[in-house]
C-alpha cells in the first residue's frame, strides 16, 4: 500500500492511506465518490404518478435512523481521520443538550422571543376555493393550510438551526464561526445568531449567487458577517467553508445549513428543524382534530422538508411529499432534480443521491429559486425515496415562477421561490384528492429577496 500526506492548518499529520485520498477530496475539495452498487428498483415509488406509496418497511423506528446516523446505506462519516476525534466530540455535545434542561430552556426561550414561534398554521381560503373552481364540479375539494416559517425572524426556517448551533458553538468555546449560504438565508441567520451571542461569522457565498441576492447580502454586513466570494454557486461555498473550518479546527465552527455532511451534521440539523412537525401536529389537533392527510414541502437537499416530515415518518396514513427542481426541464440538463434523475455517490462526507457523471463528477445544478441548487440530498431524504416513505416529484422553473404569483394574488403573501416549487405541485396534487382533505404545505420563506429575480423575468410588470 502506497502513502501520502496531507496538512492540516500548516502541520503535517500522521500519514494516510493513498486509497483515503478520495475521501479527503470528496470532504474538503467536493469531490464525488462515485458508489458503483446499483439501486434497488424494488424500493422505488411504483404505481400512479400521484398515488399513495406505503411504507417498505414494518419498523417506523428504521426509518428514524441508527445511532451512528446511517439511514440504510446513507449517512456516514466520509471524512479524514484527523476530523474524526472533532465529530465524534461534536457528537457528544450534540446528544448531551438534547436533554440538557438548560439547554432546551434557553432554546425554547429563543425560539419562542427571538425568532417568533410558534409559527401560524395558515387556511388558505381562497387558494383552497380556486382549486376547487377549477378541479371539481360537485363536492368541496381539499383543504389547503401553509406553515408559515416565512413569518420568522430572518424570514424563513433557517434560523431555527442557525440558533441553536450558534449556541453550541458557544458551548464550545469556539471564537469564529463559518457557514456556507446559498439563497442567502442561511447567511443571514448565522450571523443573526452569531450576531446574538457575539461570535465572528464568515459567511461564503457563490457569486453567482451574490449576483442574485443583493438585499441578503446587505442583511449579513448589517448584522456583523464578513461575506467572502467564491467563484461559482453554494456547492463552492460550501467546499470553501469546510476548507476554512479544517484549516482553524482550534478555534472554529462550521455551521451548516442543511441536512448533509458527514454524522452528526445531518441528524443535528434535521433536530432543530423538527419543530416545525412538532408544531404543526398540535396545531393540526386544535384546528381539526386530527392529522395532515398529505405534507408537501420543497427539496433542494432536504432542511425544510425534514423539518416538517420527520415528525410524521410513523405515521404511516399521512403522505409525505417533496418537490424538487425541474428547472428549465429533466431533459435540458439545468435543474436541481437530484432524486429524480441522480445515482448515489459520497459528497461532502456522506453517502446520498449526487448529480454526477459518469466519472463521478459532480455536475452543476440550476433552478430560479437558488436555495435549491445543490447537486444533492441528505442521507434521510436518499433513505425515505429508496424506501418509499415519501414520494418525490418535480417543477420548472416556471411553474414555481407562476405559483408565486398565485399565491401573492389570492393570499397576498409573497413566497420565496423555493417554497413556490412546493406549491406549483398543488396543481397536480389537488385533483386526485378526496373532498375535505387536509393540505399542508410548508411556505419556507418569504419572498422579498427574489423579486430582482421575478423582475428579471417579467414579473410583476407582465402583470400590470
Amino acid at each position: 500500500m502506497s502513502w501520502t500526506k496531507i496538512q492540516v492548518r500548516g502541520q503535517p499529520v500522521p500519514r494516510v492511506p493513498a486509497r483515503n485520498h478520495r475521501m479527503i477530496n470528496s470532504f474538503v475539495c467536493g469531490v464525488s465518490i462515485k458508489s458503483h452498487h446499483r439501486v434497488s428498483n424494488v424500493l422505488r415509488t411504483n404505481g400512479s404518478p400521484l398515488g399513495s406509496v406505503p411504507i417498505r418497511t414494518t419498523e417506523s423506528q428504521f426509518l428514524r435512523g441508527d445511532v451512528n446516523g446511517r439511514f440504510g446505506r446513507f449517512g456516514g462519516k466520509f471524512v479524514p481521520e484527523t476530523l474524526m476525534s472533532l465529530l465524534r466530540d461534536l457528537e457528544d455535545e450534540f446528544n448531551f443538550v438534547l436533554s440538557d434542561h438548560e439547554f432546551q430552556e434557553e432554546l425554547t426561550t429563543a425560539l419562542r422571543d427571538y425568532v417568533g414561534r410558534e409559527t401560524p398554521l395558515y387556511f388558505a381560503g381562497r387558494l383552497t376555493e380556486h382549486y376547487k373552481s377549477i378541479s371539481r364540479t360537485i363536492g368541496d375539494g381539499p383543504e389547503i393550510y401553509l406553515k408559515r416559517e416565512d413569518l420568522s425572524h430572518c424570514g424563513s426556517h433557517k434560523i431555527n438551526n442557525a440558533l441553536a448551533q450558534a449556541m453550541i458553538a458557544r458551548r464550545l468555546g469556539c471564537s469564529r464561526v463559518v457557514a456556507a449560504t446559498g439563497a442567502g438565508q442561511h447567511g443571514v441567520a448565522t450571523a443573526a445568531a452569531c450576531a446574538k451571542f457575539s461570535v465572528e461569522c464568515i459567511v461564503f457565498m457563490g457569486t453567482a449567487d451574490k449576483e442574485k441576492q443583493f438585499s441578503n447580502i446587505l442583511s449579513m454586513k448589517l448584522l456583523g458577517a464578513q461575506v467572502k466570494s467564491v467563484e461559482g454557486t453554494f456547492k463552492d461555498a460550501s467546499s470553501e467553508a469546510i476548507r476554512n473550518w479544517v484549516g482553524n479546527l482550534e478555534t472554529t465552527y462550521y455551521l451548516s445549513g442543511t441536512v448533509v455532511g458527514p454524522h452528526p451534521s445531518p441528524l443535528m440539523v434535521r433536530e432543530f428543524q423538527s419543530v416545525i412537525g412538532k408544531e404543526t401536529r398540535r396545531q393540526a389537533n386544535q384546528l381539526w382534530g386530527g392529522k395532515p392527510d398529505v405534507l408537501v414541502a420543497c427539496v433542494g437537499s432536504g432542511s425544510n422538508a425534514l423539518g416538517l416530515f420527520h415528525e410524521f415518518v410513523g405515521d404511516e396514513d399521512v403522505r409525505l411529499v417533496g418537490i424538487e427542481a425541474a428547472g428549465l426541464g429533466l431533459d435540458s440538463g439545468k435543474h436541481s432534480a437530484t432524486l429524480a434523475v441522480g445515482d448515489v455517490g459520497v459528497y461532502h462526507g456522506s453517502m446520498s443521491y449526487l448529480l454526477q457523471d459518469d466519472e463521478g463528477q459532480i455536475l452543476k445544478p440550476h433552478s430560479v429559486g437558488v436555495g435549491l441548487e445543490y447537486p444533492g440530498v441528505g442521507p434521510e431524504i436518499s433513505f425515505l425515496k429508496e424506501t418509499g416513505r415519501a414520494e418525490f416529484y418535480t417543477a420548472t422553473d416556471q411553474e414555481a415562477i407562476q405559483a408565486c404569483r398565485l399565491l401573492s394574488r389570492l393570499e397576498g403573501i409573497i413566497p420565496a421561490l423555493e417554497p413556490s416549487h412546493a406549491l406549483a405541485f398543488l396543481d397536480k396534487l389537488v385533483p386526485t384528492l378526496r373532498d375535505g382533505a387536509k393540505v399542508v404545505v410548508n411556505c419556507s420563506g418569504r419572498g422579498d429577496k427574489d423579486l430582482d429575480t421575478l423582475i428579471q423575468r417579467g414579473l410583476p410588470s407582465s402583470l400590470c
